[in-house]
């Protein structure tokens, strides 16, 4: 079944949520503080981690760094391209429509778990190549692990930041559902090159999500999106 793989990983996310907000409420603020640190700082290293393999190959036995112009040059032209369009205000939007359609208007914290948890769970390579396998061939296996993934994820934001981090599974669900009616299109144009660099900018990104999580809102990831776009572009230049 085309797709079974995208509402797998939506079910495991509102699964995840569940189990967090269940759980949330037995802890204190300050285990919750704890909580969401230790959230971030593993952010960091599974961002960090994505970003130093695809930087870092091994040349007769020397280390050597690859993409830098292109991680450059995607952050420069995506966060151009961002900030024109306001992507991170676009999605604080949703949240707060999403926060008063489901009468949390109380909850303080539920555009910034919406957002930070869509933008951990929507970003990477898992997300494009398990959409268009899915698409193409009904093979559902990637997303499923990826759901498994995400439902631990977002179960620990949950308990931290709130609600909002169930929600998450509304950007997931339309992002890889329309990658996945849309495969045959997009199968062409991911080679492993494109592949690559999205990976490598996508890790990036999250390590930015990792960030804020840890020492507050320094980077708004997603007005850094568009990066991943151009990072794919680039794959196809002469450089």
């Amino acid at each position: 079944m085309i797709g079974l793989g995208t509402i797998i990983n939506v079910a495991l996310i509102v699964v995840g949520g569940i189990v967090g907000m269940l759980g949330g409420g037995l802890f204190t603020p300050r285990v919750q503080d704890t909580l969401m640190k230790a959230t971030g700082v593993s952010v960091l290293f599974v961002g960090l981690a994505g970003a130093l393999s695809g930087m870092l190959t091994l040349d007769n036995g020397t280390l050597v760094s690859t993409g830098s112009m292109m991680v450059v040059a995607s952050f420069a032209v995506g966060s151009l391209v961002g900030e024109a369009i306001n992507l991170d205000k676009r999605f604080e939007d949703l949240g707060v429509w999403l926060r008063a359609k489901t009468g949390n208007e109380g909850d303080n914290s539920f555009v910034d778990g919406f957002v930070t948890s869509s933008l951990t769970v929507c970003i990477g390579a898992m997300a494009i190549v398990g959409s268009i396998q899915d698409g193409i061939a009904g093979d559902w296996s990637t997303l499923a692990l990826k759901g498994a993934l995400d439902c631990l994820i977002v179960c620990v934001m949950t308990a931290s930041m709130g609600r909002g981090c169930i929600f998450s599974a509304l950007p997931v669900g339309v992002f890889q559902g329309s990658i996945t009616l849309l495969a045959r299109l997009i199968q062409p144009i991911m080679t492993a090159a494109a592949l690559a660099n999205l990976s490598l900018v996508g890790s990036i990104l999250i390590f930015c999500v990792g960030v804020n999580l840890v020492w507050g809102k320094i980077f708004k990831p997603a007005n850094m999106l568009p990066a991943v776009v151009a990072a794919v572009v680039l794959a196809f230049l002469p450089f």
